[in-house]
């Protein structure tokens, strides 16, 4: 996409690269020095960093990450600080904090465990003041590659989502908040979907997993009576009463909600008040919007609306959707295009395109909101290193602040809060 001006005119290739170099030299002298009259200085916030950590990383290529990073962020500026590193050299490529804030739990995104086909899930300590880590105990994660690990609201048990094993997981958390071996273990359904995908840009070669059943993400709904999991491979969103007493999963009536076919659900998030959820796909680089009724669990499709802009061509792979805290905003991450798209929220939870920024790197695996709501940061993968965006509480777009920072294949961060 085209860099513009501040009366909106194309800015040459040469002005572009000028403009970069500036940047380069002063955006973080910038960034640390402009709020500093601007709002009033808070204590610093800590983030944790998840990273591929492995010789087998990502997409076949190897991690570069050292494990699980402390970072403080300068709650004025954004500017993130590392503290410490946590080594951990099985790809902790996904985390997740219980509700109390004093364990924080990684998934693990490997394809071997103790000799056996799956990845495995390490639970740590957490020492608030600090951020500290000791790690407690690593358990299997019941299937191959591990991607995505959630939280049930109890606080008694830990949901982990297995990619290339296509299963879902239930472990307990142990009264230390050490982890206990499984409780249940679903396998996703076989039907696999199309290769090509129904919505996909013109020209896409995006076609990345339909060749077996793929959980990607698992999630309780607010209420904890149900846990959501998206299969990429089957284009479908499996909906699961869950027995919190038990750690067990049941199927929902109805028992999922089909996505257009070839599309690849990925991600989803819930609008603050729980009555709508939003579902991104993957390889049909679409936001799915849904009615979400929480006394049957049952997903109703409203709107579909493209992350990319118009006349896009081409392949893209989204990765990540986000709502903002006080629920006006939704963002998308676009992975080959590198950008994060931000939309309205409209009366009934539609949402209205809002515009796209560049990541100012390559291939943003997630990306995460800081709990203040002003900045945004985008962990670019194959750049090794996170930028850091402000958002505008009015319009919801988004301005780079010049600020890179270092980190080998990160994959998310997550604020300790």
């Amino acid at each position: 996409m085209p860099e513009r001006g501040q009366l909106g005119k194309p800015i040459s290739r040469r002005g572009l690269l000028k403009r970069a170099g500036i940047l380069g030299v002063t955006g973080p002298a910038l960034a640390l020095s402009r709020p500093a009259t601007a709002r009033p200085a808070r204590e610093p916030i800590l983030a944790y960093v998840g990273t591929y950590s492995s010789p087998q990383g990502p997409e076949g290529s190897a991690g570069r990450g050292q494990g699980i990073y402390l970072f403080e962020m300068n709650p004025a500026t954004g500017v993130l600080t590392q503290r410490e590193v946590f080594s951990n050299p099985d790809n902790p490529a996904w985390l997740a904090l219980d509700t109390s804030r004093t364990h924080l739990y990684s998934a693990n995104a490997i394809q071997t465990h103790e000799g056996l086909r799956s990845g495995s899930v390490s639970a740590y300590s957490l020492e608030k003041s600090s951020g500290r880590l000791t790690l407690l105990n690593t358990v299997s994660s019941q299937g191959a590659g591990p991607c995505y690990l959630s939280l049930h609201p109890s606080g008694r048990h830990a949901l982990v989502a297995n990619y290339h094993g296509g299963t879902v997981a239930v472990l307990p958390i142990l009264a230390n908040g050490a982890l206990g071996a499984a409780t249940d273990i679903q396998h996703n359904p076989t039907a696999i979907g199309p290769t090509h995908a129904t919505s996909a840009p013109p020209g896409s070669f995006a076609i990345s997993g339909h060749d077996h059943s793929h959980a990607h993400m698992v999630l309780p709904d607010p209420t904890g009576r149900f846990v959501l999991t998206s299969d990429l491979g089957t284009d479908q969103i499996l909906i699961w009463k869950f027995d919190a007493e038990n750690g067990k999963l049941f199927a929902n009536d109805p028992p999922a909600v089909a996505l257009p076919p070839g599309d690849g659900p990925r991600h989803f998030a819930f609008h603050p008040d729980g009555r709508w959820l939003y579902s991104l796909q993957e390889e049909g680089s679409t936001l799915q919007i849904f009615d979400f009724d929480p006394t049957r669990g049952s997903l109703t499709a409203r709107q579909a609306i493209s992350t990319l802009p118009a006349g896009f061509a081409g392949t893209n792979f989204t990765s990540e959707v986000v709502v903002s805290p006080h629920g006006r905003f939704v963002y998308a991450a676009n992975r080959l295009h590198d950008s994060i798209a931000w939309f309205a929220v409209r009366e009934g939870g539609s949402l209205s395109y809002g515009g796209e920024e560049w990541t100012r790197g390559d291939y943003p695996r997630s990306f995460t909101i800081d709990p203040t709501g002003s900045f945004l940061y985008s962990c670019n993968q194959r750049s090794d290193a996170i930028t850091t965006f402000r958002i505008s509480r009015q319009s919801g777009g988004l301005t780079f602040t010049g600020q890179y920072t270092p980190v080998g294949t990160p994959a998310i961060v997550l604020f300790l809060t």
